[in-house]
Parts: structure tokens; sequence; C-alpha cells
């Protein structure tokens, strides 16, 4: 292994060969490294697309490449080159790990496809992703935008007579990720008791169908196609954001004890009494009347007066924050939502949203400058 790179983590020893770019590909790669495996970041010429996606910047580098690309080190290798095409060769044989996001069939010309990699390396866990599959959407680009767009989630998202819109980040690249980190790590498992490597597979529009859960089942399971409901919810009432005399709070009253509470604390018990309104499913068929009586009871004090006595009797609420409310929340209550790299850059970024008691994540480098490592990596690669 490099130098310096036992961590203590959970996946110490653990070597992955890092040829993806852009977000899910480097989100699952910046997870396996959170958890002590050393991620070798492999960037052609021009780097890693996100490195140029500014604005935002902290230091001229875009905050976009440094959210997903701590605890990794960068070597750049043009796959053109035949000497760099060695190193990366040298890479695939020594990794317990290979991820790679290029169209598929991207890597065959350069001999770094699965079936290339594993006749050398047979025991390597290969996890390729895409946007739309190995089979007839093979031809297709994976952006998020466009997994929003065909999965159906763009259709739910917006008020119900206005048009589609997307949601304000790139979740489905980003639970893509999650999926394929999951899967490395179940297929690591695999390996250790048996000693085999295997070929994994996953792409944007499957796990953003699979991310849909409920909306998707209703369809499938059902026949029901959901439409868009603004902030409503197609099975639960209340669930929405609801103005107060002085802005918006989000009232949910997930059961029929709470849907009581919620009553008794706004002011109007007896509207939990009303044998219309005794279950779920009578309380979404009269959504309206609940909640014009919902409104009239919030417009008396402010958003705070209510979110302090409505959380009080054990009923979720809460206000409607911007990011930097929603990091100064995750502050005030103790969740320490920023992690600095323990070395001389000391970038902050994001912190891992998982606790463990005994092998807990660790951030010990900022995300690399662009071949920050090469020389170093290149010399294990050909010497080590």
């Amino acid at each position: 292994m490099l130098p310096d790179s036992p961590t203590g983590g959970p996946l110490d020893g653990v070597l992955v060969a890092d040829f993806s770019r852009v977000l899910a590909g480097p989100y699952a790669t910046m997870v396996l490294a959170d958890l002590g495996a050393t991620v070798i970041k492999v960037e052609g010429p021009g780097g890693d697309d996100t490195r140029t996606w500014k604005p935002p910047v902290r230091d001229d580098v875009a905050t976009y490449y440094l959210s997903i690309n701590r605890n990794k080190r960068s070597i750049v290798l043009d796959l053109k080159d035949p000497d760099d095409l060695a190193d990366a060769k040298r890479l695939a044989a020594r990794a317990d790990v290979m991820i790679e996001n290029m169209k598929p069939g991207g890597m065959v010309r350069f001999g770094l496809d699965h079936p290339s990699v594993a006749a050398t390396n047979p025991s390597v866990v290969y996890c390729s992703i895409s946007g739309f599959g190995t089979r007839g959407g093979a031809h297709l680009p994976g952006y998020d935008l466009l997994a929003q767009a065909t999965s159906g989630l763009m259709s739910l998202t917006g008020d119900a007579d206005g048009k589609p819109f997307r949601v304000g980040a790139a979740m489905f690249d980003v639970l893509t990720g999650l999926h394929a980190a999951v899967a490395i790590l179940a297929a690591l498992r695999h390996r250790e008791a048996t000693g085999e490597g295997q070929l994994l597979e996953t792409n944007l529009l499957s796990t953003a169908l699979a991310c849909l859960v409920n909306q998707t089942e209703a369809y499938v399971g059902a026949g029901v196609v959901p439409q868009r409901m603004g902030n409503a919810h197609p099975s639960v009432f209340p669930y929405e954001p609801m103005p107060t005399a002085d802005g918006e709070l989000i009232v949910i009253a997930a059961n029929d004890g709470q849907f009581r509470k919620l009553c008794t604390v706004l002011g109007d018990p007896a509207m939990a009494e009303d044998p219309r309104f005794a279950t779920m499913s009578g309380r979404v068929e009269h959504r309206v009347e609940i909640k014009d009586r919902l409104l009239a009871r919030l417009a008396t004090r402010t958003t705070r007066e209510w979110f302090q006595a409505i959380t009080d009797v054990g009923i979720p609420c809460g206000p409607i924050n911007s990011i930097e409310g929603g990091v100064e929340l995750a502050r005030e209550l103790g969740l320490e939502p920023v992690a600095t790299a323990a070395d001389d850059a000391a970038v902050p970024t994001v912190r891992s949203p998982v606790d463990f008691s005994a092998t807990p994540p660790t951030y010990r480098r900022s995300p690399p400058r662009l071949g920050a490592d090469g020389d170093e990596v290149r010399a294990w690669l050909q010497n080590g």
C-alpha cells in the first residue's frame, strides 16, 4: 500500500481505483474513503469536469468538486498515452475495487473493462455506473436532470397546475453513488468469504425508479399514475407547509394520535372528534375542510410561537430554512455538520451523516489538487 495509507478505519487496506468523474462515482468513492479506503482518483489531463463548475469557489476551487472528493489522491493519466495507460493497468491490477462511469463500453478500447481487468485481477470488485444501463440505453448520456425528467420525478414536483420542476440538488446522482457504495461493501464481504470478485452495474434511471418508492409502487402495484400536488402528500394529511401569522411552518400529523394532539394544541379539539376525520383516509378525503380550519388557527400566532408550542407536544413541525439555516440548525442540535480535513489545506466539507461507536469516518485529506499525488503514485505503481 502507499506510504501513510493506513487509516485504522473499517476499510483500512482496501485500495480503490477511481476512474469515475462528476458526481455519482466520486460520491461513492468518498463514502469508501471516509471509512478508511485508499482511493486513487484517476483524472484526464483536463481534470474532473466538476473542477470547472464555478462559481461558487473556495480559493478558486469549485465547491462542487470539493463536496465529493475529500480523502483521495489525484493522479493525471492520459489513457491515450501508452505510458499512462500502462500505469492505469498497473493500478487496475492491484485494486481491490475499481469504479468507472464512462459511457457503457467506453473502457473496452483501453483494455480497462471488467473482463480485461478481471483477467489479471480476478478478485477485483468492479463497479460500472451509467445513466440508463448497458442495454437499450447504453447510448444515452447520464445526467441527473435527465434522470429526474425521464423517471417521472419532475412530473411530481411543482404546483398541481404549474410546470414540472427539478429537485434543487442532483439527488439521483447521490443516491446512485450510495447504492454503488452499498453494493461494493456487499461484494467485498462476498469476496472475503469466497475469494471471488464480481461485476456490479447500476444506473441513474433504475436508482430513480427505486427511490421514488411509494410513487413508483402506486403505478406498478395499483396502476395509479401519481400527479403533481405541490407540497401536499397523496396519502398523508396534514403533511405540508402552512402559513402562520408571519411566515410558513411545516406541519405533519402522520397518524391518528398525532392528529388528535395537533388539534388540541391548535385550540380546535372538536376537529379530532369528528368521525369524518378519525382515520388517515378520511382526512385525505376531507383535506380541504381540515386545511381551512388549520389555517384559521395557525394565523393567530407566529411561526416561532407555533414551532415551539407544537414541538413541545411531540408533533413534527419546522420552519423552512435556507441552506445556511439548515447548517446552523444542525450546529444548534449538536450534530457537528462540518468536518475539516487534518492537513495543511484544512478544507471544510460536510461531515459524513453516519456515526460509528468504534470505527468512525475520518477526514484525513482535503480534496486534492489536480495531479497532486501523481509522482508518488507513479513511483509506487512502477516500483512498489
